[in-house]
């Protein structure tokens, strides 16, 4: 299969050459890249953006990514007829056997960059000629309020989107959001914001800790949240830290009658999480947070659970490309590496259970943009393994509502999970979703219910909801002063 990339009013970006490696990774697939002779280079992005790009790398230590031009534009073979044309310019040509690459419904670069300047990922579609969607994602980025982050992150996200395509392979679609009106801000007025934003982010990271995480919790004996969003609201007390460092991901489990709460513990002087227990008793946490298990990278999402008489925990060690099994020896202080589930891959939060006999894992994988919007599946008969990727990976991009942000939870058949909403950056809100489909060949998902910080839970980050027994736990965002500090951290 040949396939031509179509750039006709755009010069040769770094994001086309990764587009060409992915697609070349394909069996049977040949990719070229052709321009148009003459054609405008120049109507494909607002003017002054590469100056803003350049300021924004300065404020905020970037290298050049995947939206930098790079020379000459080759001309690609065209003495045969392609199989599939992909044309991204601006303004596609009339060619019935084109598909077309769209931002909110329209195509360039332009109205890509006009959805991020007003701070929301838009809804990308390839589409052929007749208007048929051929697949369509949302993909996103974590760092949203910087320009040239979130547009490589987003062409990270559309290279996967259009390799999908071309090797027809299904994704879910990502869930309709409110439309979001609003002016769209001058090139300047966003560069003055980003010099001023990096001085008060500057000034603010020489006064607080940051970011800094904490963990809230409570005994129900109703409907969790889960079950029942409306819940959400009142009750929370949190798990007391130092200042020095902080707690998040919790995961709460109920062995020999006892309650334990495993999560992150992150020192900021170290710059390395740890995972550590806290035990609770009738009147919550009655001791410290104690480090039960350390590695060589960063740890977080302690995935704990129990199985055939064991306790096993999948923790998150996406810097080392590994989602590792690991069994309780001595619950809960000693641990050991059981196996490698995966390799090669730089996964977060890595979810699994049961369903129809067989175990499924869930959890994103970066592939040079986001963390958060490409979603995963891996199967297997054993928790030990061997994991069998689905053939549909990822089997849906979207930023709202593709990582994990806890267990999957079995409600009479239903499978409902809670999902991270990473549209306003990462760990912005939490979303409910429903696995209404899933085997081998399949995956689709609709989000029932949304939750943001409030009142109810200040701060502006809400990430993660689990529950064991009567301890229901999420955790958020807090300040920590630098010079400043809460003794006595344990207990109630």
């Amino acid at each position: 299969m040949q396939v031509e990339i179509r750039l006709a009013d755009s010069p040769l970006r770094r994001w086309h050459l990764e587009l060409v490696d992915r697609l070349a990774s394909l069996p049977h697939v040949e990719a070229i890249v052709t321009s148009s002779p003459g054609a405008d280079v120049r109507r494909n992005r607002p003017g002054g953006i590469e100056a803003v790009f350049a300021v924004e790398r300065l404020l905020h230590g970037r290298v050049q990514g995947l939206s930098a031009p790079v020379a000459p534009v080759p001309s690609g073979d065209r003495s045969r007829t392609p199989d599939v044309l992909l044309d991204l310019g601006a303004a596609p040509a009339d060619d019935p056997a084109a598909w077309r690459l769209e931002f909110d419904g329209q195509p360039g670069e332009a109205a890509a960059l006009a959805a991020l300047r007003q701070g929301r990922p838009p809804l990308v579609r390839v589409v052929r000629h007749d208007r048929t969607v051929v697949v369509a994602g949302r993909p996103g980025s974590e760092s949203p309020g910087v320009l040239v982050a979130a547009f490589d992150d987003l062409l990270a996200g559309c290279v996967t989107l259009l390799v999908k395509a071309v090797s027809s392979s299904p994704a879910a679609d990502p869930p309709p959001v409110p439309a979001e009106e609003s002016a769209v801000p001058s090139l300047a007025r966003h560069a003055a914001g980003q010099l001023a934003g990096a001085v008060a982010h500057r000034g603010y990271r020489a006064l607080y800790r940051a970011p800094h995480w904490r963990v809230g919790w409570r005994y129900v004996d109703g409907p969790s949240v889960i079950d029942a969003p409306s819940t959400a609201a009142g009750g929370w007390r949190v798990l007391p830290d130092d200042g020095r460092r902080f707690y998040a991901d919790p995961f709460p489990l109920v062995h020999d009658e006892q309650l334990f709460l495993f999560v992150e513990d992150y020192e900021h002087r170290v710059g390395q999480g740890v995972i550590s227990v806290v035990r609770f008793d009738e009147d919550g946490p009655s001791t410290t947070p104690t480090p039960v298990l350390r590695h060589r990278v960063h740890l977080s999402y302690p995935f704990v659970f129990e199985h055939d008489g064991e306790i096993w925990m999948i923790p998150e060690t996406s810097a080392a490309g590994t989602i590792e099994l690991y069994r309780a020896i001595r619950f809960p202080a000693r641990w050991s590496l059981e196996t490698t589930l995966v390799s090669g891959v730089e996964a977060s939060d890595s979810t699994v259970f049961r369903h129809r006999d067989r175990w499924w894992m869930l959890g994103t994988v970066r592939s040079g943009g986001s963390f958060s919007d490409s979603l995963h599946i891996w199967h297997a008969e054993q928790i030990t393994g061997p994991w069998t990727a689905h053939p549909h990976n990822p089997v849906l991009v979207d930023i709202s509502s593709a990582r994990p942000a806890g267990r999957v939870e079995d409600r009479d058949g239903r499978l409902l999970r809670p999902v991270q909403d990473g549209r306003s950056g990462y760990g912005a809100a939490l979303g409910l979703a429903e696995i209404t489909e899933l085997d081998e060949q399949h995956f689709d998902q609709q989000v029932l219910s949304r939750l943001t910080p409030g009142p109810w839970w200040p701060g502006r980050r809400l990430h993660t909801l689990n529950r064991a027994g009567r301890l229901e736990c999420i955790d958020g965002s807090a300040m920590s002063p630098r010079f400043w500090s809460r003794h006595g951290t344990g207990g109630r």
